[in-house]
């Protein structure tokens, strides 16, 4: 069964250094905020997200974001980044977001407290190495957020609200109906960097996505929104 989470974002609480977010509020609703004298954006806005790479598909999907001017949010596993590491440049060089996805795509309320840590501190270490930048977003494997780790790492779970499911069915035409057919102001849609079938995928939906009049952005601008 196809699990759709509701956006996760916008409670953070910056009181003694923590930073919280919250299952909540959908982000679709958020949308009708105060803005006491802020400009309003115009239409629709939809993160499109990456996880389990970088891949030697990446840079595939790389090339076809920036041919289309469309910045995106990518999930990195540790143990995925040797090697790699031109790959994760380029990312940060065409202005996309770099997150966290653990060391070994572990679930992580399945370790111990110190584990955990270690899972997510090792990766970002990794990232740092190459970016010069420590993320501040994590996307923890199935969904999972062990209770209390962001009192030892310092980050913002990012889930999602559309699971395409790339993984699974492998199927370009199938993956890009079924993310249209769900599509709507302010969801996040989660995808894999890792198959062929995905890249193309994404790229379909970028297009029509586009068509449709949406922005594509970074999670960080969905929480900032």
């Amino acid at each position: 069964m196809q699990r759709r989470f509701r956006p996760v974002f916008i409670i953070l609480c910056f009181i003694a250094a923590a930073l919280f977010i919250t299952k909540a509020a959908p982000a679709r609703d958020r949308c009708a905020r105060e803005t006491s004298g802020e400009t309003a954006r115009e239409g629709p806005r939809v993160a499109l997200t990456f996880d389990d790479g970088p891949s030697d598909y990446t840079i595939d999907l790389l090339d076809g974001l920036r041919e289309r001017g469309v910045k995106a949010s990518f999930f990195l596993q540790g143990q995925c980044i040797e090697g790699r590491e031109e790959i994760i440049r380029q990312m940060q060089d065409d202005g996309h977001l770099i997150g966290n996805h653990t060391f070994h795509h572990v679930q992580l309320t399945k370790l111990t407290d110190e584990q955990a840590k270690q899972e997510v501190i090792s990766t970002s270490n990794a990232i740092f190495k190459i970016t010069g930048i420590y993320t501040s977003y994590l996307r923890p494997p199935f969904g999972e957020w062990k209770k209390g780790l962001d009192y030892n790492v310092t980050m913002i779970p990012v889930l999602w609200t559309i699971d395409s499911r790339d993984w699974y069915t492998q199927n370009t035409p199938i993956i890009v109906n079924d993310v249209m057919k769900q599509v709507e102001d302010g969801d996040i849609i989660l995808m894999h960097d890792c198959y062929k079938t995905s890249v193309e995928s994404a790229l379909q939906i970028v297009d029509r996505l586009k068509q449709e009049g949406y922005e594509l952005v970074t999670v960080d601008e969905m929480i900032a929104d």
